[in-house]
Order: C-alpha cells, then sequence, then structure tokens
C-alpha cells in the first residue's frame, strides 16, 4: 500500500522519472554493445591475424561507446536525484500544511521531536527510495529482458540457463528482506524515540539543571542511543548477509554459464565469436538485479519512514460541517447558510454558540456539554471558571483549532464554518499568557501580526504595550535577535511584545488570556488605559484571572466541567448569591458596593477563576 502510494508521489516528478529510466535502460543496451565491440575486436586479432591498423575504427566506436555509457550513467543518477528532492520536496511541504490544517488539536498530543524527525529525517530517509530503489526495479526488469532477446538466437542453451538462474536473485532478496524490513522498522522507531527525547531534554534543560536531574537524562539518552546503535547494526548485519548471498548466487550462475560455454567450445559446438560475447556479457546480465539487491535495503528505510509519514497525512482534519449545523439551517429556511461567505459581508461581529458540545479523544467527562451563549458585538465578554471547566475549549474553537462535535458556532447569523479558516483568523487578535517568541528578531516577531508593518507602526504598537522603553535600550533597536522562545526577554517583556502585536494587528475581534497577569502592579496600572484603548470598540473575550477585569465585563460566564452555571454582570451574579457570589464572598472578595482597588487589586479565587492557559508558548490547547 506504501509502495503504491510513493509511486504516486514518483509520478508527479513528471518526465524526470521516465528519463531517468529511459537513460539507464539505454546504459544497459550500451552495454550490451560494448560487449559486442570487445569480442568482435579479440576475435579479430587473435582469430583474424588483424593489425592495430586495422582495428582503428572498431576501437574508436568502443570508445565512444564507453563514453556514451558513462554520459547515460551520470544522466541516470542526475534525473534520479532531480526526482528524488522534488518529491521529497512535495512531500515535506504537504506534511507540513496537513499539520497546520490540523492544528494544536493534534500537535498537543504528539512529541514535537518525533514530528520534528518525520518531517525531516523521515522524508530525507526516502532520498534513497527515489533516487536508487525505485529506478532500479524497473532497470533491474527491463535489461535482462532486452540482454534475453538478444542472448536467445545466439545461443539458446545459453538464454535458457539465464531464464531459470536470473529468477533466483529477487526470491532470496524478497526472502532476505523480510526480516530487514521488521529490523529496518524498529529502527526508525528507535530513531524517532530518540530525536523526541533528546527534543525534550533540550526544551527543559532549565527546569534539569535547577533539579539535578541533567546528568540523569545524559545517561538516559545514552541508554536511547545504544539501542538505536543495537538496531543500526542488525540493520548492517543483515544487509551485509544479503549482499553476500546476492554476490555468491549471481557469481555460481555466471560460473555455470562459463563452464557450459567452454565446454562446447572445447568440443567445437559453438564459435569463439558468440562464446566470447555471452561470456563477457554474462556479469552484466546479473548486475542490475544485484545492484536491486544492494539497493532494496536502502529502499526500506524510506518506506519505514513512510508509514509514519502516511499515518500524519491520513489523521483527518475535523469536519467543518456537522449534521445538527444542517438541520438547523433546514429549520431557518435559509438555504444560501452552507455557502462560503467572506468576513466582510458581515454587519457585525456577535458571535452565538449553539448547544455546542465537544469531547477530547481518550477523555471519558466531555469539555463542553450542549452549552449556548452570545458574545456581543463590540463588547467585553469574562470567562471565569476552574481550571478544566472548558475556558480553553471555547477559546480554541473560536480560533478554528478545533470544530464542534455537535452544535454549531455563528457570527452575525451565519455558521462559523462557512468563512474560510485563515480569513477568520486574521479577524482575531490573541493574547495568551505564555505567548511563543521565536528565534529572530523583535520586528519578525512583531511581523507576524502584520507583515507590510512599517517601523513607525511598529514603533506606535510597542509604546501602546510599553515595550518602547526596553526596545530603546537594545543594540539593534526592532533588528535584536530575540533567542528561542524569547530566551532574552523576561516574562513580563514577553507578555508586552504579544500585546505589541495585538495592537499592531487591530482586529475587530479580541480574545485574550489575562494578558496582564504576569506584569508588575506598576506597569499593569501604566497600561490599563493602552488596555481599554485595544477593547473599546470591539468583540473581545477574555478568560479572567483578576477581579479588575471581571468587574469592567458587559458580560461574565461561570463555567464548571464544561458547563453554563450563571450568566451576567459582576453586581447581577453578587445580587443572584450564587456560585458565583458565594465563592467570591468565601475568601472575602468586595461586592459589587465595594468594587476593587486599582492598587490593591488580588487575585480572584483559584476556586473560581482557574489559571490555565488557552494555549502553551508552543501553542498546545491546554484544558
Amino acid at each position: 500500500m506504501f509502495s503504491r502510494r510513493l509511486l504516486a508521489f514518483a509520478r508527479s516528478s513528471g518526465l524526470a522519472l521516465i528519463l531517468t529510466i529511459l537513460l539507464g535502460w539505454g546504459g544497459g543496451l550500451l552495454t550490451i554493445l560494448q560487449a559486442w565491440y570487445l569480442a568482435s575486436i579479440v576475435n579479430a586479432v587473435f582469430l583474424n591475424s588483424l593489425t592495430r591498423s586495422n582495428l582503428i575504427m572498431p576501437l574508436f566506436f568502443l570508445l565512444i561507446v564507453v563514453m556514451g555509457k558513462a554520459l547515460t550513467n551520470w544522466g541516470s543518477e542526475v534525473s534520479a536525484n532531480s526526482v528524488a528532492q522534488r518529491v521529497k520536496s512535495i512531500l515535506r511541504k504537504q506534511l507540513l500544511t496537513h499539520l497546520a490544517a490540523l492544528g494544536p488539536s493534534f500537535t498537543q498530543n504528539e512529541r514535537t521531536g518525533e514530528l520534528a524527525a518525520a518531517a525531516v529525517e523521515g522524508v530525507e530517509a526516502l532520498d534513497a527510495y527515489f533516487s536508487q530503489y525505485l529506478p532500479q526495479v524497473v532497470l533491474a526488469a527491463s535489461i535482462p529482458l532486452s540482454m534475453l532477446i538478444l542472448i536467445f538466437p545466439i545461443d539458446t542453451l545459453t538464454g535458457i540457463v539465464f531464464l531459470f538462474t536470473a529468477p533466483l536473485v529477487p526470491f532470496f532478496m524478497i526472502l532476505i528482506g523480510r526480516t530487514s524490513e521488521a529490523l529496518t522498522e524498529r529502527q526508525y522507531s528507535m530513531l524517532s524515540r530518540l530525536s523526541a527525547h533528546f527534543y525534550d531534554v533540550l526544551q527543559g534543560l532549565v527546569t534539569l539543571k535547577a533539579l539535578g536531574q541533567s546528568k540523569s537524562q545524559a545517561k538516559v539518552i545514552a541508554n536511547v542511543s545504544e539501542r538505536y546503535r543495537d538496531a543500526t547494526m542488525q540493520v548492517l548485519r543483515v544487509t551485509f548477509l544479503s549482499a553476500l548471498a546476492l554476490e555468491l548466487l549471481t557469481t555460481l550462475s555466471t560460473a555455470i554459464v562459463a563452464v557450459e560455454i567452454g565446454i562446447r567450445l572445447l568440443y567445437g559446438k559453438l564459435e569463439f565469436l558468440p562464446a566470447l560475447f555471452i561470456l563477457v556479457v554474462a556479469p552484466e546480465f546479473y548486475l542490475p538485479l544485484r545492484q536491486l539487491g544492494l539497493k532494496y535495503h536502502a529502499g526500506m528505510s524510506g518506506v519505514s519512514a513512510a508509514k509514519r509519514i502516511f499515518e500524519i497525512l491520513d489523521t483527518k482534519v475535523a469536519h467543518a460541517t456537522n449534521e445538527d449545523q444542517r438541520k438547523t439551517t433546514d429549520r431557518t429556511g435559509d438555504r444560501n447558510m452552507h455557502a462560503n461567505l467572506s468576513i466582510i459581508q458581515l454587519e457585525n461581529r456577535d458571535i452565538q454558540f449553539h448547544k455546542v458540545s465537544f469531547q477530547y479523544t481518550g477523555r471519558k467527562a466531555p469539555a463542553l456539554d450542549d452549552i449556548s451563549f452570545s458574545i456581543p458585538n463590540e463588547k467585553l465578554t469574562a470567562l471565569v471558571g476552574t481550571s478544566g471547566a472548558g475556558k480553553s475549549t471555547i477559546a480554541s474553537l473560536l480560533l478554528r483549532f478545533i470544530e464542534p462535535a455537535m452544535g454549531y458556532i455563528s457570527v452575525d447569523g451565519h455558521p462559523l464554518t462557512n468563512i474560510p479558516a485563515d480569513e477568520w483568523r486574521q479577524q482575531i487578535a490573541w493574547v495568551p499568557q505564555s505567548p511563543y517568541i521565536f528565534q529572530d528578531s523583535l520586528a519578525a516577531n512583531l511581523r507576524l501580526a502584520k507583515p507590510e508593518a512599517s517601523e513607525a507602526e511598529m514603533t506606535k504598537a510597542c509604546e501602546q504595550a510599553g515595550l518602547m522603553e526596553f526596545i530603546t535600550t537594545l543594540p539593534k533597536g526592532f533588528f535584536t535577535a530575540v533567542g528561542e522562545r524569547g530566551a532574552r526577554l523576561s516574562g513580563g517583556q514577553a507578555q508586552r511584545l504579544a500585546l505589541a502585536r495585538a495592537f499592531l494587528k487591530d482586529a475587530p475581534i479580541l480574545l485574550l488570556d489575562e494578558p496582564t497577569s504576569n506584569l508588575d502592579p506598576g506597569l499593569e496600572a501604566e497600561l490599563r488605559g493602552s488596555m481599554q484603548q485595544l477593547i473599546g470598540g470591539r468583540t473581545t473575550l477574555v478568560i479572567a484571572h483578576r477581579l479588575s477585569t471581571v468587574y469592567q465585563a458587559d458580560q461574565i460566564i461561570v463555567l464548571e466541567a464544561g458547563k453554563i452555571m450563571e450568566t451576567g454582570r459582576h453586581s447581577e451574579l453578587i445580587a443572584q448569591k450564587g456560585l458565583y457570589s458565594a465563592l467570591v464572598k468565601n475568601r472575602g472578595e468586595n461586592t459589587a458596593k465595594n468594587p476593587p482597588s486599582q492598587t490593591t487589586e488580588k487575585h480572584l479565587p483559584d476556586a473560581i477563576f482557574g489559571k490555565e492557559h488557552a494555549t502553551d508558548g508552543a501553542g498546545r490547547v491546554n484544558n
């Protein structure tokens, strides 16, 4: 199955694969012609006693054939490498595109190092499959067949020997290859584990050093490396055994041909010229088969890697439309509900959740259970709840990282799934608690929000986010590298950089995971006015952890175990004396009559307002 899919990728390379095979086959035909010229020259010298002057033209033609053979072999290798590079490029692009389409909901359950190994080492392992093994499969059939067609009229007995001995080579190749295939899969699996574990250790090196566990992890990596070495040596052991068996088999087959030709030549049953020609061409007859056996093991490494790659490619992206959405559409009678539309067609940004449910794979309880609520246009809505209540799942649904299992989300009365995901995300400015900072300059990290942003626009955004004073102290300003994951930035500076992205993007919808929670009180007070400016006039959803944010919200949604327990403003929820009011009062927090001071503001109790992130720094959704 995997071989057929890989062959389909090879066909996408166009004429390059055909050219590779034709050049290889042409080289085989020139090998036959070379053997004939060589046998004719030897026959002319030893039996016909021709002098050097009589052999100038045959020698000249022999030289041309040798040069032509070298040229076709070179062209075949160049073309084969071109096929491999093109297919690897296509496959790697498809893999990364599909991973992006699967989104954080898929990658959060995978090890980053293992995915990186599949995209880099895994795709690279296919080089030998496309450049060596695949062309050799065709050549191993076409070249010996061409020789048989030529040899049978010359010497039927030798043709029969070739016909019966040739299939023994692929037979033993497949017989030994079954063991090699299992060992190769084990070797690639060990490589993936080693890559994943090594990446994890590098990412957590600070924690390991702080806890004094770096040396123990070094021993773990050494043990994994040793197991990988053992797996590699087992593959090489079988590979060398296979090479020995095939070399022995082809040598014995060539010896049989030599013996039967020699006996008939001795008794005058065969002329010297055809006998010498067959003896010269016999090793070349088995050469493509022998090379196929050698390249078979290189091809198996590619097939083992392809299994993991195709597992990822076969993972289905969440469907954009479900039965509940279709039923709702039929009830409304709006037959255009399923038509794709542009965000610019929407008159406002009212967002509605209609009986939305979602359950993560491998979990018994649903993350969201039949919830319905609205996020009014140009209003501030706050989500509060304990860890695991479903806040981050709602954020992931709005970012289109996942799709509802039941129910649907609408914007201005239109199903959200009718809006292209990329276009929808362009309308959202997202500020998580732990923003991801790439290994690049400040300018490059800022321009993720707006690629065409000028330096003046970036300066304004950074001033609004309170980051400009820090940037002026850097040696290269906006073009200073910040290190992987913002290693050269403090937590507050990284948060302000994420906030500056939101100011720069200037999107009509804001999704905030309490962007000031990691800042000191003084800086937070400085940014409060800018935050109000950012929120004003936009449809805003905040995963709230602080009382000041909740108190100012136009709507508070209290979640627990994936269900909406209460909805309303702060004063209304306090007056209801329900879950929200009871838990706030139990911690001695002020009610609506005594709003929190800007200078004495405290975190709300964790029993109500969990501090989990909508996503972590790597973009994985954490509930």
